[in-house]
């Protein structure tokens, strides 16, 4: 039947007068063809339609024969369809074709208007273990494409041991345009800080925001006295809430004054917000924990900007600070919330007083159990023993897989599981929730690792790790249970 395929692809790639029927073809005798049938996708790959072209370099690149394919490739490399470009390139990567003509027009593709072009032209110098054109590799630091932009930046760490590429770097770190230049920022390294520094200072002043952030970030991380009031008056002067917001976050801890002036100004706004009131936090002046109190208590503030406070007053550790956050856990804004679960979580892990404990361990545990920020109120409660009664009930009771998973994890508490607690995990093997089940199987498997054995007053454990371990349809359940099983077997190291 093959062979009739064949014959039929290569007569229509000759004759049809249907691009579409000589594209197909050119694509099927690639699929199918021999060597010999090289010749015929040669031909195709002068076709006067775009498409045809496109699908003879498909075509030589799945037939895999090199030479054939070298006589045309490069030629349709350079083709003024953005198609053909596009499949010719992947074809040469795919046949591994190379030389220095290969090389050269690469390179020249960097700067392709299509991006799959310019993605594959990289792929394939990153392939060679060259630059090719190390400028036009740090322009395209700048791309608007994620993929493009990190393709290039590999390729430049890759060969940062060039002095041609680390002098490109620098140059487009110096002037290049706003992302370029950003990125570049953040490769050059610090032994170029004094040949950087006056197109820093500059770079405060620069029209672009994301480029006077940068500008701002390095030269704070130089350290130079010299330069705290000139960061002092860009942080002043910035009108862009982004750039603001970055200033302000690499000012924290500054503990200077003229800051706290700035952050105030930014309060309102729904980006730096927050981290004007980190900026704030950091200051240690009663005034700032004055303003931060205030701020959380403003409804007219964003969100944002009091969930932000909400931590900063649990980080202030004020006598206080359990029951300014304790209500918005009630708060019909879900950010809010969040912001006041983090704040408890900060007060747990710096030690609450005593006649603290069980008033926020019930606060929190009713929130898991209303199903609120399961993660973040799960991570808060970590610790507080107080709450291990309410998550009992819970991992028992509630109808939520999610909460029932995270009260688990809570009881288990990266190993320490409590042997009370183990016929609960064994129990929970059996959850149809598969979170449930893994965090059950994880609990049981820290317990096994710990011990080398488990308690024969659990119940069938073993046998239903077992069955986890080769039934479950979760891939992780299986895993987990598998090595539960591992470890109860493994020889005593003792």
């Amino acid at each position: 039947m093959s062979e009739h395929q064949i014959a039929f692809f290569v007569r229509e790639l000759g004759t049809s007068a249907d691009p579409a029927r000589r594209a197909a073809s050119a694509k099927g005798l690639g699929r199918l063809g021999r060597a010999e049938h090289a010749a015929a996708l040669v031909r195709a790959a002068g076709d006067g339609d775009a498409a045809v072209r496109a699908a003879a370099a498909v075509g030589l690149g799945r037939l895999g024969v090199r030479q054939a394919a070298a006589e045309v490739l490069p030629a349709l490399l350079v083709d003024p369809d953005p198609r053909v470009r596009r499949r010719a390139s992947l074809a040469v990567l795919r046949l591994g074709l190379d030389g220095p003509g290969i090389t050269e027009t690469f390179a020249r593709l960097l700067s392709d208007p299509d991006r799959h072009v310019r993605i594959n032209a990289l792929t394939a110098l990153e392939a060679r273990g060259t630059v090719g054109d190390a400028a036009a590799v740090a322009r395209l630091l700048g791309d608007p494409h994620d993929v493009a932009w990190g393709l290039a930046r590999k390729l430049l760490y890759r060969s940062d041991d060039d002095p041609a590429v680390a002098a490109e770097v620098l140059r487009t770190a110096r002037q290049g345009a706003p992302a370029a230049r950003v990125r570049a920022l953040a490769m050059v390294p610090s032994r170029c800080d004094g040949a950087l520094f006056d197109s820093l200072l500059t770079g405060l002043r620069d029209p672009s925001a994301q480029v006077r952030a940068a500008a701002a970030s390095r030269l704070r991380s130089i350290g130079y006295t010299t330069v705290r009031d000139t960061l002092a008056a860009a942080l002043e002067a910035e009108t862009d809430p982004r750039a603001a917001a970055a200033m302000l976050r690499d000012a924290e801890g500054d503990d200077d004054p003229d800051t706290a002036g700035v952050a105030l100004r930014w309060l309102t706004d729904p980006v730096a917000g927050p981290k004007a009131v980190r900026a704030l936090g950091g200051l240690g002046v009663s005034e700032a924990a004055e303003r931060l109190e205030s701020a959380l208590d403003d409804s007219s503030l964003p969100a944002s900007t009091r969930a932000a406070a909400a931590v900063a007053v649990a980080e202030g550790g004020g006598w206080d600070a359990v029951w300014q956050l304790l209500p918005y856990l009630d708060d019909e804004d879900p950010v809010l919330r969040a912001g006041a679960v983090d704040g408890l979580g900060v007060l747990v892990r710096h030690g609450l007083r005593p006649w603290e404990r069980h008033a926020v361990a019930w606060a929190l545990t009713a929130h898991l159990e209303a199903g609120h920020d399961v993660s973040q109120t799960r991570n808060a409660l970590r610790g507080l023993a107080q709450a291990l009664p309410g998550l009992r009930r819970l991992a028992d009771e509630t109808s939520s897989g999610n909460v029932r998973a995270a009260a688990l994890w809570l009881l288990e508490d990266g190993g320490a599981t409590a042997r009370q607690d183990l016929r609960r995990f064994v129990r929970s093997l059996d959850d149809p929730d598969e979170g449930v089940r893994r965090t059950a199987t994880s609990g049981l498997l820290a317990w096994a690792r710990a011990t080398g054995a488990l308690p024969p007053d659990i119940g069938p454990a073993r046998d239903r790790l077992a069955r986890l371990a080769s039934d479950d349809g979760s891939p992780g359940v299986r895993w987990v249970a598998a090595a539960a099983l591992e470890a109860l077997d493994a020889p005593p190291t003792g």
